[in-house]
């Protein structure tokens, strides 16, 4: 991998204050050692975790953050050091950073109050870093917490990003890929990034490459003699159902196929339709266009592909185990309120041949509700919080 091009490490990267503040501390002696900890308050409803990144671009701030001369001399001039002498200057000419970091490793999912990093330094200087330490850490802790999201909502199947061109700016877009990637994502579409960090790149075609043929016969064939082995053609661009037969009439299967825009889950099954039926079942559809985990959830629930099944009191006869051992369900889901026969336990391991695969039954166990139960009764408390 290539050294990421990181940006000069300036430490005008500040809020005025926290040099105004460093300024304070040099002119009136204050020489004490401060911890300051990064860490998250709160988080919005429906969201109990995050994912920790962006430590490598922290510690290389702190390991590369200098004053240069014209930066100092800037400094100099504005009306909020007018009455601060050299001193402070020519701390700021030999600044480097002295203090400690303890963080939480890249990729640790982390909660409301738990600290992702913590500083220990003169108070000077965990002063001055901590405007560009929040930025940098902050940033990429909400980009893989929400590619987290993304990757547990679609439920195993691939998520890549594809974020670049909405980002705020050419630098937190490549940042944002490394970051998506730390928090699931299977790879990204920034080629910088790729190269950077070792980041797997995946791409399609856009709807220019359509339009700048004369059909779109011809635009799929073309990228076809090209990339025979990484197409995926772009259906949306005139009309879903249309190209997807002129891509079967086509006759050459292709990686796979994308949506973009429309109905995506009714263009979506569709399309899985016409491809099964041309026995082309390993062809991919690869869906784009503002998906975000609820929308994902949606698309997966309106063609499910996997099926679960529960049962609260699971009294399981030799035919029912059968049955469920040869079934198309994902999982069974019981409770231990009745044993399992024998031949039904054997279910509740992953099998052999299969290690990657979910057991056939899942036992869940009610002890702990009960004994809550139990603990309400005798202290004359309602149950009914515990079904809440």
């Amino acid at each position: 991998m290539d050294q990421p091009p990181y940006p000069p490490q300036s430490g005008l990267m500040a809020d005025l204050y926290e040099l105004t503040m460093a300024a304070g501390y040099l002119e009136t002696r204050f020489e004490a050692r401060a911890t300051f900890e990064l860490f998250v308050r709160e988080l919005p409803p429906r969201r109990n975790f995050l994912v920790a990144a962006g430590l490598e671009q922290a510690l290389d701030f702190l390991e590369h953050v200098r004053f240069g001369a014209s930066e100092i001399a800037y400094l100099r001039e504005l009306p909020a050091f007018s009455r601060i002498g050299p001193n402070f200057f020519d701390y700021l000419a030999a600044f480097r950073f002295s203090g400690d970091v303890m963080a939480m490793p890249e990729g640790t999912v982390c909660f409301p109050g738990e600290p992702l990093l913590r500083v220990s330094a003169p108070i000077a200087e965990a002063q001055i870093v901590e405007t560009a330490l929040l930025a940098t850490v902050s940033f990429q802790t909400m980009v893989a917490s929400k590619a987290a999201r993304l990757v547990e909502a679609a439920g195993g199947r691939p998520v890549v990003e594809f974020g670049a061109r909405r980002a705020h700016g050419i630098e937190s877009g490549m940042l944002a890929a490394r970051a998506a990637f730390i928090g699931g994502c299977l790879g990204t579409s920034h080629v910088k990034a790729g190269q950077c960090f070792g980041i797997p790149t995946y791409g399609t075609q856009a709807h220019s490459w359509i339009m700048a043929h004369e059909n779109e016969e011809e635009a799929f064939a073309h990228f076809l003699d090209l990339f025979p082995r990484h197409s995926v053609l772009l259906l949306d661009t005139y009309d879903v159902r249309s190209a997807i037969e002129k891509v079967l009439a086509l006759a050459r299967k292709p990686r796979g196929v994308r949506l973009d825009s429309g109905d995506l889950t009714a263009d979506s099954i569709w399309v899985r339709h016409r491809l099964d039926e041309a026995g082309w079942g390993d062809v991919e559809i690869f869906v784009s266009g503002d998906l975000e985990e609820d929308r994902i959830t949606a698309l997966l629930a309106a063609g499910a592909t996997s099926v679960y099944a529960c049962a609260s009191h699971a009294v399981l006869s030799g035919p029912a185990i059968d049955r469920i051992a040869n079934s198309k369900l994902e999982q069974v889901v019981v409770t231990n309120t009745i044993p399992l026969r024998d031949a039904a336990q054997k279910l509740t391991v992953a099998s052999a041949d299969a290690p990657n695969k979910l057991p056939k039954i899942k036992v869940l166990s009610i002890a702990g509700l009960l004994g809550a139960a139990i603990e309400s009764i005798h202290m004359e408390t309602s149950v009914s919080t515990l079904f809440s």
